[in-house]
Order: structure tokens, then sequence, then C-alpha cells
């Protein structure tokens, strides 16, 4: 039977994380075995629905970083599922929409890796402020214009990408995906994007290159060493032919990812991780160092205030990398795109932006270059289409993205990314709850279940 998600399923079955690590239910407490069919969560967005491997336990949900904890199960009648999506071969056609990555990346993937990509700091407020501050932005869009031919590619290194867009450093890709940073950055090289790899992902900085030497990437470094560990990564990273070097600045503490601490769960890689007073220790002369001894071009990732990119520049910085962590680090933290404007202010074009925070459609990207950046983040939406189906998994969402954007663009009177400004925008109020699924209302969409 396919296997399917039942992303907004009513809830059937309230369960509960025993004291001995086990799912229960909350009414008796009996452990929920093979076979078991659950639901778990209230909300629409959160809801799961699934049956157990045979032979496994509903630990597995909680415990294994590396199997599927479950198989869809089709359970419900015809009104209330949603139907499995059209399988059109392995170059990754069968998704038509993007909240398809949802669906599918929530099959295939245990509650532990589910967390990971929807999860965010303490009350993950950050991360709704973060959607929230998109959808206030709407359109103001010219007409009776000829836009037979829309170009929405730009240059970036003296290379052409197809749209103004990086995936954005994400730790741990190897929790969706065998081949992890690699298969992304292969997937990039192939439509024409770029990559932005992390440091704690997998397989590394050498076999990413390797895996895709002819990929526009940049490596991004969280900062577990004194100076020669930043001069040895610089070098490498040199060496390996990445076009940019990337410093995170806004983990000076790890948060608290309190969906993980309720399930008493810590990921291998925190495990294994060393060097956090390094990063707590983090300053300027940091920034100093690598711009008086490297060439490279310098990204500051993490910039959440006009002061702090205007001292990004006096240190000769090449890009301001205005993000949150996806709402990750701190709590009740602004939405990316309402911090956006003062930094394009404060810059003046005196240095290139970034900017990442819950992009997950075409019309984000647009709203983000209208607003003054040069290139737009993604990260969940990444790591949805990786989870879904691997590398083709990534050439086919951001094929659905340049659709997207040609679309918005056509729609405002434009033909490329060169007339686009912030005349086309306007304030608004936001239509859909923010959450880490409003960028995707069919998910929640009774009773059809898109």
């Amino acid at each position: 039977m396919s296997a399917i998600a039942l992303i907004a399923a009513p809830r059937l079955l309230n369960v509960a994380l025993g004291p001995d690590g086990f799912l229960t239910t909350e009414t008796d407490g009996s452990r929920l075995k093979a076979g078991t069919t659950w639901v778990v969560g209230s909300r629409p967005a959160d809801t799961c629905h699934g049956k157990f491997r045979d032979g496994a336990e509903a630990q597995d949900a909680i415990g294994d970083d590396k199997g599927k904890a479950f198989e869809g199960e089709d359970l419900m009648n015809e009104a209330t599922r949603i139907p499995p999506a059209v399988e059109l071969g392995a170059s990754g056609e069968e998704f038509q929409n993007l909240h398809e990555f949802v669906r599918k990346a929530r099959a295939n993937l245990n509650q532990n890796c589910w967390d990971y990509i929807v999860g965010a700091a303490e009350t993950e407020t950050t991360m709704r402020r973060n959607r929230m501050a998109l959808d206030e932005i709407a359109f103001r869009p010219r007409v009776l214009r000829n836009v037979t031919k829309v170009d929405p590619s730009v240059e970036l290194f003296g290379r052409k990408l197809r749209l103004p867009v990086v995936l954005a450093p994400v730790g741990a890709l190897e929790l969706f995906d065998p081949g992890a940073a690699a298969s992304v950055a292969r997937g990039v090289g192939s439509f024409g994007a770029a990559h932005m790899l992390s440091s704690v992902s997998e397989p590394g900085l050498e076999k990413t290159a390797e895996a895709a030497p002819d990929a526009l990437r940049m490596y991004q470094l969280y900062v577990r060493g004194g100076d020669a560990y930043v001069e040895d990564c610089v070098n490498r990273a040199t060496a390996c032919g990445y076009s940019a070097f990337c410093l995170t600045v806004d983990t000076a503490h790890y948060s608290r990812r309190e969906r993980d601490i309720a399930k008493r769960y810590v990921r291998a890689s925190r495990v294994r991780a060393t060097g956090g007073d390094f990063q707590k220790g983090l300053e300027w002369r940091t920034v100093k160092l690598i711009k008086d001894k490297f060439k490279i071009p310098l990204v500051i990732k993490g910039i959440a205030t006009a002061e702090d990119a205007a001292i990004a520049l006096d240190h000769g910085v090449d890009w301001i990398y205005v993000s949150n962590h996806g709402g990750r680090q701190l709590d009740h933290g602004r939405g990316a795109m309402q911090v956006l404007p003062e930094v394009v202010a404060a810059v003046a074009g005196r240095a290139k932006i970034m900017v990442d925070g819950s992009f997950c459609r075409g019309t984000d990207i647009v709203k983000a270059i209208a607003s003054g950046a040069d290139l737009v983040g993604i990260g969940r939406l990444q790591c949805w289409a990786l989870a879904a189906k691997g590398e083709a998994g990534i050439v086919r969402m951001l094929e659905l993205l340049e659709d997207e954007v040609i679309r918005c663009l056509g729609l405002l009177g434009l033909t490329s990314f060169a007339e686009l400004d912030k005349s086309y925008l306007h304030a608004a109020s936001p239509t859909n709850l923010p959450s880490v699924f409003s960028a995707f209302p069919l998910l929640e969409i009774e009773p059809y279940r898109y």
C-alpha cells in the first residue's frame, strides 16, 4: 500500500511519552506495539497518521535517527485521506506543488527527524514571525506590459544562476538522505542555483566539493577552535573551490529546542559537538583576522540589526546575511523580513545582502528581492525536498520555485529582477495563521486533504 502521511488528519488516539521512553495512550498508559494505528497532535498541521513497521516498537518513532518509524496505512475513508502522489518515474516529476514535498517528507521521516525540520526555539515565536512578516506583504501589480519572456536569472560571483537562491546551510542533512549535503550540492549544480554547506553536515567540506565540483558552493563555519582552526578552515574551503566563506554569529549559546527536550532526545551530532566555548567567545576580531589574511569573499550570517550591519561594513565584510537561524536560536525575535529593510538602509549598497527565514514560495523570493536582498536562502523547504526524494527532490523543488517566480514576475508586469523594486510591495494583513506550514494552506483544508 502506498506510503502516505495524513498531515491534516483528525485526532484518533491521544498519545504521550511514558517514563520508560515508549509512546503510551493517555487513557490507560498502555504501550503502543507494532501494528498500532496512531495520530499525534491536535492541531491539523502537527498531526500524522501511520502504522509502525512489522516488529517495530513505538519507541522507534522517538529514538531512532536512521530508519523510517512508520508506514502510511489507508484506514480512513475517501473523504478524509490524502491520496498518494502520482508516481511518474525517478526524476521527481510526481511533485506538482511544493506542499507535496512536505507530505512525502512526513511519510519518510521519524518523529525526531521531523521535529528537527519543523521545530524552533522555546515558544517558536521567532519562527512564526518569520512567516508572518512575509505574509504581511502584498503586491502592487502593473498591467498591459509585454511579459512574453520572463527571465528570473541573476549573476553571482561571475556565474549565471537560474534563480537568486542559495540553499542555506543546514546541519545534519544526513538525517534526511544518505547522500546528505552531497545530494544537495549535486542537485543545486544540476539546476543552476547556489549551495552553502554547513560545517556540521556530512559528508564534509572536501567530499561535498568532490561530489559537485561544478556547483556554485559556499562554506559556512561554526567556530569550534582558535585562530589556527579558523585559518585552516578558510584555507581548505579556498583549496576546494568554494566561492565564499561564511561565519555564523548568532549561536553564542545553543538554544532550548523544547520538542527535543520534551522527548528527552539529543541528536548524535549534538553529543559529538565540541568547542562550544569558542563560539561563545567569538568577537569581531575573528572577522578582521579573515579579512586581513584571505581574499575569499566573507559572509556574516546572523545579522539582525542595522547597528551590527554597520560594524560588519567597517570590517570589510562582503555579504551581510540577515537571519535568525529559522527561529531556532533567540526566541521572540523579529521576523527576517521585518529586519531586512533596516539592514538594507544601513548597508546602502556597500555590500551584498542575503536573507533567510521561512522562505518557501516563489512569491517569498520576489518579496525579498524587491525589499533589497540580493540572494534568498532556502532552509526547511530544502530539507523537505531532500527527505522526499533526495537529489531529484532538490532539483524538482527548485524547478517549482522557478515556475512560481516566473509567474509572479509576469503577473507583476516584469520580465526580470532588474525591473523589480519596493514600489511593487504594499503592507497588508496576513490571511493565514502563522506557522511553519502556513505557506502551504492546502495541507490543512478539509475535507479534501490535498
